[in-house]
Parts: structure tokens; sequence; C-alpha cells
């Protein structure tokens, strides 16, 4: 096992299409986790999600987040992020970002069609701007 550098994490972290986990604290304390798509702007990570989702009323409440990734075949590697958000209702920023995701976990072929989906009104942008990364590879390797 050993720490990836900062390039190896942002290299994994856009591999595939895994999905975040992220992790957000409900009104009465209570952790909530949901899996979530997302991909890179420079050092955050942006997704999307509707304003009413537990999610982001959680989020708008206490932006602190916290953010795990990892794969499923040997010899395993995980990243986990936690950070703070902000939202973005720009319809521009939106629907690029939603389009890019979109492309990512379903193809470039769909990518315009989930871009459009999921860049309405009562859709939000979301940052995750990290304020520490934890980033491991080779978790089996001797």
């Amino acid at each position: 096992m050993s720490k990836m550098t900062k390039d190896e994490y942002k290299e994994f972290l856009l591999q595939g299409t895994k999905t975040g986990k992220l992790a957000t604290v409900r009104d009465d304390g209570r952790p909530h986790v949901v899996p979530i798509w997302y991909t890179l702007d420079g050092d955050n990570l942006v997704f999307t999600t509707g304003e009413a989702s537990v999610k982001a009323k959680n989020m708008s409440r206490d932006p602190r987040v916290s953010l795990s990734i990892d794969d499923q075949a040997p010899p395993y590697s995980f990243v986990t992020i936690d950070g703070t958000v902000t939202f973005s209702e720009d319809p521009e920023k939106l629907l690029f970002w939603a389009t890019r995701i979109g492309g990512r976990y379903m193809g470039e072929h769909e990518a315009e069609a989930f871009g459009k989906r999921n860049a309405v009104k009562g859709e939000l942008l979301v940052t995750i701007k990290p304020t520490k990364i934890i980033a491991y590879k080779d978790i089996t390797a001797w």
C-alpha cells in the first residue's frame, strides 16, 4: 500500500465510471450517504442534484461533506475527500457540467441528452472544494 500523488488520485477519480459515495449530515445529526456521478473541475469535484433532494437540503444547511471513491478489484485503491460545497444555478454552467458528467457515465452518444435532462430549473451545480484528501493505491500489494 502506498499514498497516491496528486496526479495519481486525480487520474484515479476520472478512470471509468466509479460513483462517489457522498456523506452529508441531516438536521438531526444522522449521516446521509448517497451515490453520485461526478467529474473534476481542476482540483474541485462537481456534480448536479435536485434542490429538493435530501442531500441538497443537508448541504444548504451545513456545507461540509465527505466523499469516498474506491475500486472493486485487486489490488484495491481509494480516495476520500473532505470539503465544503458551493452551489450554482447558472444555466450555462449547469448545462456544461451536466453534459460532461452525462458523457462520462453514459457515453458521449448520450452526453447531450443527459446534459439537457439534468440542466433544468430545480437542479443545482454543486462544487466540492477539498479541505483534506486521503488517497491510497495497491492496498493488497506486498
